[in-house]
């Protein structure tokens, strides 16, 4: 066999060569040149499935009645059900409701990992079918037990799943209190009143049911409808009461006084006042951004944040979402990608609960113009240090090109490189994978064959989830940490990281969510580029613990758990 350059060397060594190339070819050219060279010499390579034994495929239910959630699942996460170090997957599907009735029924998919590249299906075992109208799941761990529960999103009504350890679970969603019944979109555990348990935001999306769905056309045939058409509803916000079941706080809270259209959510804290705050997406009304004020209370300060509306003043079509400091200033910064003609949005965080919209000068709006955005997710994805951004693209309407020329129904993933100040466009680049069209929705990032390059999973409409190995950071060095709350919340979500390592510094934090219906891998990768050893490391706890932790002689190129409160990492 020849022998071939080492990735990582070779995907940076060409990266300005083929940006000239894909300007002066072109486009299919290009791709036919990408395509002669083996994906591992790209920063992602497909799995197929023939590979990683995932076969399960999404089922939309398409209809002659075009009803409206046909368009927009699944959710798909990476976690850890079984505790034994590997991220196992799981996947959301369509099912029975009152619009559809598949035969054969339809069921979520639950695969082990198999520590060999490869999946195996546990879904009956584990008892996590579900079979309504799936939409997307969260992954939290409520009870503090150490075993990672899931919430399960649905047309009708949402289910929680009660990990028992074994690797079986319980549906205890009347027992919760957390049903969230109608059209639940996105949900995100994080601990807002910093009491050390995970409560529950829940996305509603519109007022909708089937005798409410309305005629729509694209051209002369039946289309989808936009969601303006349909009424804004409230989000819900479940207080954790520490012996199994929730209060539903909402209205209390300041949450429910707020009608929105919710896709997505990140919980995050944009004011480093140590309590969990909200940004929500919302599709054809404004965006909110619940800014946490303590006693349980939120406000929603979206317009005068300068995250509600276009520059132009107009709401969106916000869809995937998510939150980190890209730019190292110590202030979280927020991201929400909308619908074709709109643009995404890249809100850098001026410390004063004000943000600007800097995805002009990025290019972002650009690149992004004609796309539609869904899940997404900020990550260092090569191991340099510094944070990366992934898109997962497609358009809902599968008509839209009956009513704009200039828009496709699939769309190609975008990649965008991380300077620690700014970000370069890579896609084009970036391989083979990165030209084909899909119906992408869901997304999320984590590790599953544990060698340090996050991986990324994707969800596609009506469709095979799509598998990506990271083969760009494979070369380059790493510190993997699973953090332990003890004190504070065991996800230990809130929690913040530094790390020097020679020259460089970094900041990270544990946001709970983001993307768009799925979640991610609980650890959390430091990237060190070329650089042999870490000088230090601090994590500051979220409350009610809040203590600041510093440890010295850290090994690289592993995971290691850190316990809140314990000086000796694992």
């Amino acid at each position: 066999m020849t022998s071939l350059p080492n990735p990582r060397t070779f995907l940076f060594s060409r990266r300005s060569f083929l940006r000239g190339l894909a300007t002066s070819l072109a486009l299919p050219s290009f791709y036919q040149l990408a395509r002669a060279l083996p994906e591992a010499a790209y920063p992602f390579e497909e799995v197929l499935p023939t590979a990683s034994g995932i076969t399960w495929k999404h089922t939309a239910g398409k209809s002659p009645q075009k009803y409206l959630p046909e368009t927009t699942g699944a959710g798909c996460a990476f976690l850890d059900y079984d505790n034994d170090g590997w991220m196992d997957i799981y996947l959301v599907n369509s099912g029975a409701c009152d619009f559809f009735n598949p035969n054969p029924t339809l069921r979520n998919a639950l695969y082990r990992n198999n520590r060999d590249g490869t999946f195996t299906d546990v879904t009956e075992k584990a008892g996590v079918t579900a079979g309504g109208y799936g939409q997307g799941v969260a992954v939290g761990d409520y009870d503090g037990d150490g075993f990672p529960d899931l919430y399960v999103t649905q047309y009708g009504r949402s289910i929680l799943y009660h990990n028992n350890g074994d690797g079986t679970f319980t549906d205890v969603t009347e027992k919760a209190g957390v049903a969230a019944p109608g059209w639940s979109s996105s949900a995100v555990w994080f601990d807002y009143d910093n009491d050390g348990r995970l409560d529950l935001f829940v996305c509603r999306f519109v007022d909708f049911d089937k005798s409410k769905n309305l005629p729509c056309a694209a051209g002369d045939s039946p289309g989808y409808c936009v969601p303006r058409l349909y009424k804004p509803m409230p989000s819900w916000l479940f207080h954790n009461n520490g012996d199994g079941t929730f209060t539903d706080v909402s209205k209390s809270s300041g949450i429910g006084s707020h009608l929105g259209k919710a896709w997505g959510v990140v919980a995050t804290d944009i004011n480093n006042d140590g309590r969990m705050d909200l940004f929500v997406a919302n599709d054809t009304v404004q965006n909110f951004l619940y800014a946490n004020r303590g006693d349980g209370k939120f406000e929603e300060i979206g317009a005068q944040a300068g995250v509600a509306y276009s520059e132009a003043g107009r709401p969106r079509s916000g869809m995937g979402l998510d939150s980190a400091d890209f730019n190292e200033d110590g202030w979280m910064d927020l991201f929400v990608a909308n619908i074709d003609h709109e643009m995404y949005s890249l809100y850098k965080n001026n410390g004063d609960e004000t943000f600007d919209d800097q995805a002009g000068p990025t290019g972002i709006a650009t690149a992004t113009r004609l796309m539609s955005g869904w899940g997404l997710k900020f990550f260092d994805y090569d191991n340099d240090g510094n944070l990366d951004l992934f898109l997962a693209n497609g358009n809902p309407d599968d008509l839209i090109q009956v009513v704009r020329k200039d828009v496709g129904y699939q769309e190609p993933m975008l990649l965008f490189h991380g300077t620690g100040k700014n970000f370069q466009n890579v896609s084009v680049e970036s391989g083979p994978v990165f030209a084909r069209p899909l119906s992408a929705r869901g997304m999320a990032i984590g590790d599953f064959d544990n060698d340090g390059a996050v991986d990324v999973l994707i969800s596609v409409n009506d469709g095979a989830p799509i598998l990506l190995r990271n083969n760009a950071a494979k070369q380059r060095h790493w510190l993997g940490l699973n953090l332990v709350g003890t004190k504070s919340n065991r996800d230990a979500i809130g929690a913040r990281i530094t790390y020097q390592a020679g020259d460089l510094k970094r900041h990270r934090m544990k946001v709970g969510g983001g993307s768009f219906l799925s979640s991610h891998d609980p650890r959390i990768v430091l990237g060190l580029g070329e650089r042999t050893k870490i000088d230090w490391l601090e994590i500051k706890w979220p409350l009610p613990g809040g203590a600041t932790e510093r440890f010295t002689d850290l090994p690289i190129d592993r995971y290691i758990a850190i316990v809140e409160g314990h000086p000796k990492w694992k």
